[in-house]
């Protein structure tokens, strides 16, 4: 498999101004195969430790940080030889010793000439926990279930991934049923990387469910297992109200859907718990398009969205079948996956912070709110060819933008101030926005 976050290790391990990185990403997004690919590939010797795993690591870091005798004992438990610059430390499952994150700030300090990468599924909830962390003595680097991009290089058809990294519409066009397949075979499969080599495999969709299912249940065993017992039928509840919140034509969290008669502060500490292990993601609602987009964020309104669109499938028991052909009562519900869909492409690219705009006394409503340098541009997602756009409309009537983005099924159109962009093509955003 072939991940783009690759390159950002690359430059990381080339940088003057190299710090300890930290990986972060939910459970089963890959990070553990990714840094020893990358130890691999581009170092000598690659020292792995997994704390989680390895109980005798603890008591290494709760003396002191004398960098000299931490990696004394490391030599030991690791068994290659660590030397500075040709070896690459990887820390897995960090969050299980809070001291061993601390002793980062350490490395950086004391001992630059190391190249050191940890990682931890858990790390944003341990991080809320109390933890000494070491501010401004670390990178970090988010990595998310594989994109579409990703997805099609996995899936052996390298030829479709390089050419939707050209600047050509036309050629584009010409791929256009191909990359449709493609695209309705990942709405299946989803990012997760087990998942995609499965299918990349043996291209089986039921053993792709089997494994989707799989990590679900890995899912819930966190939930057991980590979270104070108090908020754990909580955490549930909301979790498994995902589908119904975005099977909604107005897709806004509505926590009376997790349980009737809730409010919002019965579930304050659930949510948190699932944003900071990254199994979900919120959107907010900005009042109006100012610059900064952020200045005039609703944190009380947003959507909400699961870690990968293959987990939202199996979380409905969805049959490829319905997926691939469709039907009259699935109708809704693609919407809804399509906007998931264009939500993990956004976090993707990690371009532009990304929120949503709704009227406050009408229906009018942008699916997303982008913000480019000083320009807002809004977002609408069509899961089919309607190239109707009643709200973009509306909020160029109120607003002015000087670019309004489409995604749809149709081809790729320039109608000045309307983009429309085929959704297998999201991933050209940022080009065609830059022009």
């Amino acid at each position: 498999m072939y991940r783009e976050k690759i390159e950002s290790l690359i430059s990381w391990r080339n940088s003057k101004n190299r710090k300890p990185l930290i990986i972060r990403g939910a459970r089963q997004t890959g990070k553990t195969w990714l840094m020893k690919e990358f130890g691999k590939k581009f170092y000598k010797n690659t020292a792995y430790l997994n704390f989680e795993q390895n109980k005798r690591v603890a008591d290494l870091f709760k003396s002191d940080f004398d960098i000299k005798r931490i990696l004394a004992f490391l030599k030991i438990e690791s068994g290659p030889a660590i030397e500075p610059g040709t070896t690459l430390l990887i820390f897995d499952e960090i969050q299980n010793i809070p001291e061993a994150i601390t002793s980062l700030k350490y490395f950086y300090e004391d001992a630059p000439q190391y190249h050191v990468i940890a990682a931890g599924s858990l790390l944003g909830v341990a991080l809320h926990a109390g933890i000494s962390f070491p501010v401004g003595k670390v990178d970090f680097l988010d990595l998310y279930p594989m994109s579409f991009l990703e997805f099609l290089k996995a899936a052996g058809d390298d030829a479709l991934y390089d050419t939707l990294r050209q600047d050509d519409w036309k050629l584009i066009t010409i791929y256009r049923d191909k990359l449709t397949d493609y695209l309705r075979q990942y709405y299946y499969v989803g990012g997760m990387p087990e998942a995609v080599l499965k299918f990349s495999t043996n291209r089986s969709f039921n053993e792709v469910r089997d494994i989707q299912k799989s990590i679900l249940n890995a899912y819930e065993l966190d939930f057991s297992k980590h979270p104070p017992a108090n908020i754990v039928p909580r955490i549930r509840m909301l979790w498994n109200s995902l589908p119904a919140q975005l099977a909604k034509e107005n897709r806004k969290f509505i926590y009376g859907l997790v349980r009737e008669g809730s409010r919002a502060k019965d579930y304050e500490v659930a949510l948190s718990w699932l944003t900071d292990s990254g199994q979900v993601s919120k959107v907010t609602r900005v009042t109006k398009p100012g610059i900064p987009l952020k200045a005039y964020e609703d944190i009380s309104s947003f959507k909400l969205f699961p870690v990968d669109i293959g987990l939202l499938c199996a979380m409905t028991d969805l049959d490829q079948k319905t997926l691939i052909k469709g039907n009259q009562l699935f109708t809704e519900f693609k919407g809804a996956l399509t906007e998931q869909f264009v939500w993990q492409e956004l976090r993707c690219m990690e371009s532009f912070p990304v929120f949503y705009w709704s009227a406050e006394r009408a229906t009018a409503e942008t699916d997303f709110l982008i913000q480019q340098n000083d320009h807002f541009i809004p977002v609408e997602v069509k899961a089919e060819e309607n190239l109707r756009s009643k709200s973009l409309k509306v909020f160029k009537e109120k607003y002015n933008p000087s670019i309004s983005v489409r995604f749809s099924m149709s081809v790729y159109r320039d109608d000045k101030w309307l983009k429309n962009i085929p959704l297998y093509a999201v991933t050209k955003l940022k080009d065609v926005i830059s022009r």
